[in-house]
């Protein structure tokens, strides 16, 4: 380990060489400069760990040598060694940033003590810095592998999720890939409206997760393939609270779980379960009552051949302020129909909830 350096100002040959010599002997490697000037130009050439100065010298004096000095470098203690018996001026030095103050003569136990609280002082700041960067740099390592880990844990759910919406597609023939296609729907919707970030995942899982609910609705019904008895329709209009009941529990499908439960509700207040009206309803339910109706018109059905854009361009203006928020039928509306042809034929691949952190 090579010795710690000192560099010694004075304008006195004398003084500073028996402090030199004084240093040298207790294993301190020293450089020395007559005034202010030459210490600038040590101080760039030969770093060293404390600097020991007097205050009166031709061309810069001490006190102006201090302030260059802590604007270099704030961990080297500059130590004044100077005559001047005035209170007023030890002060100010302190002011400017001096560690200590020492005055002439001295005794040589009073040099080294004032030498080792300094260097000492200067190795704790050291470390101290050595060892938050270290544990700033523990916590940032931490911090990505509590990311990794939560982002493994959402894309397990995701896998989880997007199976339950093959088993409800295996469930409801009728409606094989909806979720997919209404998800990118909604998607595009959403994004169109300025919807990002977080928002956007949310919006994006409650899109694909609307009818979880009808897991728990009983086949005979759920494919009947006439009219529903009001008794039905009961049982059916269930599936938005069980959806919902089962994805409040999962923390990060809080929000999706809103529009799940939502989904169903008209602008009017005349939708259900809860009768919600206009800015009540969740945005992202909002949303997806568009993409819906959108993909129920322009898809095959048993009981007729999808129907044209223009169609449901149509039916979707006649029902904005009812069923549907104006505001986003609008936004719909100026989004060209190659939009939603590029994204049914590409949806070839069905789109998946893995997906969503490319987003």
């Amino acid at each position: 380990m090579s010795p710690e350096r000192i560099l010694v100002v004075d304008d006195e040959d004398a003084i500073r060489e028996v402090v030199a010599t004084l240093l040298e002997a207790k294993g301190y490697e020293c450089v020395t400069a007559t005034n202010g000037q030459e210490a600038l130009a040590q101080l760039h050439s030969h770093p060293p760990d404390l600097v020991l100065s007097d205050i009166v010298m031709p061309e810069m004096d001490g006190l102006e040598l201090l302030g260059r000095v802590r604007t270099r470098d704030l961990d080297v203690p500059v130590v004044m060694v100077t005559a001047m018996h005035d209170i007023s001026i030890a002060l100010e030095a302190i002011r400017r940033g001096a560690y200590d103050y020492i005055l002439k003569p001295f005794e040589r136990d009073q040099l080294y003590h004032a030498v080792h609280r300094a260097l000492e002082h200067r190795r704790l700041l050291l470390e101290n810095r050595r060892y938050q960067q270290e544990l700033e740099q523990r916590v940032a390592e931490r911090t990505a592998q509590l990311r990794n880990a939560l982002e493994e844990l959402e894309q397990s759910y995701d896998y989880t999720l997007e199976a339950l919406g093959g088993a409800l597609d295996l469930k409801d023939a009728e409606t094989e890939g909806h979720c997919q296609r209404v998800t990118a729907y909604t998607i595009c919707i959403a994004r169109a409206m300025g919807v990002g970030g977080p928002e956007l995942h949310h919006i994006a899982r409650g899109a694909f997760l609307h009818d979880i609910g009808k897991m728990a609705v009983p086949d005979q019904i759920l494919r009947k393939p006439g009219p529903l008895t009001p008794e039905e329709w009961v049982i059916i209009k269930r599936h938005c609270d069980i959806g919902h009941a089962v994805l409040q529990r999962i923390p990060f499908l809080k929000e999706a779980a809103e529009i799940v439960l939502s989904h169903q509700e008209h602008y009017d207040g005349s939708g259900y379960p809860r009768g919600l009206k206009g800015d009540e309803i969740p945005l992202g339910a909002r949303i997806f009552a568009i993409a819906d109706t959108l993909d129920a018109m322009i898809s095959d059905r048993p009981y007729r051949k999808a129907l044209p854009l223009a169609a449901a361009h149509e039916e979707i203006a006649k029902h904005a302020g009812t069923q549907f928020d104006p505001n986003v039928v609008e936004v719909f509306r100026s989004l060209p129909d190659r939009v939603w042809q590029e994204l049914r034929e590409n949806i070839g691949e069905p789109f998946r909830l893995s997906q969503l952190k490319s987003l």
